[in-house]
């Protein structure tokens, strides 16, 4: 299965996007966490594979959507950090 596959298979399989309560909520960042990763990974082989075939304007906003994407990891990461301490888990 290729990396953009796993990542559609995941983000279909997320939990409902309206969640119910705390555990719902946890459960929903940690999916979106794991989805973002994956993202900023795919961003990452294509910034790379690319490398040389694009001219410099592209090569700067490929680096920056991996970076926005990275960023995005993060902030989920953060997120899910603080439900995790709130339900106690």
């Amino acid at each position: 299965m290729s990396e953009i596959e796993a990542l559609l298979q995941e983000l279909r399989a997320l939990p409902d996007l309206r969640p119910a309560g705390p555990c719902e909520v946890e459960a929903l960042l940690a999916g979106a966490r794991s989805a973002a990763g994956r993202w900023a990974d795919v961003l990452y082989e294509i910034r790379d594979s690319v490398h040389g075939l694009v001219g410099p304007h592209a090569a700067a906003a490929l680096e920056m959507a991996f970076r926005r994407a990275e960023e995005s990891y993060v902030e989920l990461e953060i997120a899910l950090g603080d439900v995790t301490r709130r339900t106690g888990r």
